[in-house]
C-alpha cells in the first residue's frame, strides 16, 4: 500500500490537497489533524466520495513524542505500507506587531511549522532513502519569502522551512527524493476569511484571491513522477503579488 501523509489535512488548503490525491492518484491518504474531529471526519467522507481511501491520524505535529507514538503505531499496524509522499501543510498564525508579541505566540507558530516539518519528515526519511523514491512538499507562504508586517513569527517560521527545504533537497537527491516548497499568497480559506478581500485584491495583479484547489493542483504535480527533476525549489503561487 502506497501512501501520502498530509499534515493539517482536515481543512482549507490541506483538505483540497487530500481531495486532489483522492481524485488523481491511487495513494492511500493519511490525514493528520490536531483538534477538529468534525472537520477531519468530513474530509475523510469527501475523500471516499471522490473515490479514494484514507484514514485519520490525530496528533500535534509539534509534539515529537506524540508524533513518533502515533506514526510508530500506524506503521506497526501496517507493516507493508509505504509513505512515498509527505506534505507538510500544518501551520498556525498568531498575528501581531513584534513589540507586543508574547513568547508563546512566537514559539507556538514556529513549533507547528518548523518542528512539525522535522518531526514528521524525520520519522519517514530513512524509509524513503531505503526505497530510493519520495516526494516531500512543504507548504510555506509568501510571508516566508518576502516577510509580512504583523507576521514576524509566521514569516520566520516559513522562511526557516524554506531553508530546510533547500538543504534537505541536496542531501537526498541522489536517491530520487525531491524536496520542494509551495508558497501561496492570498488563498480563499478559513485562515483568510476575516481579511478585507476587497481592499487586498487591489494589490494583486491577478485581481483576485487564489483558490485552494489551485494550490492543490500544484502540489499534485510536484508529488508526481513528472516533477522528478524539480528539487530544492520554492514555487510561488500568489497571482503576481511577489516573485
Amino acid at each position: 500500500m502506497k501512501c501520502v501523509i498530509v499534515t493539517g489535512g482536515s481543512r482549507g488548503i490541506g483538505r483540497e490537497i487530500c481531495l486532489n490525491f483522492a481524485k488523481e492518484t491511487d495513494y492511500h491518504i493519511l490525514v493528520n489533524y490536531q483538534g477538529n474531529d468534525a472537520a477531519a471526519e468530513e474530509t475523510l467522507t469527501q475523500i471516499r466520495e471522490a473515490g479514494g481511501t484514507g484514514e485519520l491520524l490525530k496528533f500535534n505535529v509539534a509534539d515529537s513524542k506524540m508524533t513518533n507514538a502515533v506514526l510508530g503505531n500506524w506503521q506497526e499496524q501496517n507493516p507493508g505500507a509505504l509513505v512515498e509522499v509527505i506534505v507538510n501543510n500544518a501551520g498556525i498564525t498568531r498575528d501581531g506587531l513584534f513589540m507586543w508579541m508574547s513568547e508563546n505566540d512566537w514559539k507556538d507558530v514556529l513549533s507547528i511549522s518548523l518542528d512539525g516539518f522535522y518531526n514528521v519528515t524525520n520519522f519517514f526519511i530513512q524509509k524513503l532513502l531505503r526505497n530510493k523514491y519520495g516526494r516531500i512538499i512543504n507548504i510555506v507562504s509568501v510571508s516566508g519569502v518576502k516577510g509580512t508586517a504583523g507576521q514576524t513569527n509566521y514569516s520566520a517560521a516559513k522562511a526557516a522551512v524554506i531553508g530546510a527545504t533547500k538543504a534537505l533537497a541536496q542531501e537526498v537527491a541522489k536517491r530520487k527524493i525531491t524536496v520542494n516548497a509551495v508558497a501561496p499568497g492570498f488563498i480563499k480559506t478559513d485562515m483568510t476569511a476575516e481579511l478585507n478581500e476587497e481592499e487586498l485584491v487591489k494589490m494583486i495583479p491577478a485581481n483576485r484571491f487564489g483558490e485552494a484547489k489551485e494550490v492543490a493542483d500544484l502540489v499534485s504535480f510536484l508529488a508526481s513522477p513528472k516533477a522528478g527533476y524539480i528539487t530544492g525549489e520554492v514555487i510561488n503561487i500568489n497571482g503576481g503579488i511577489y516573485s
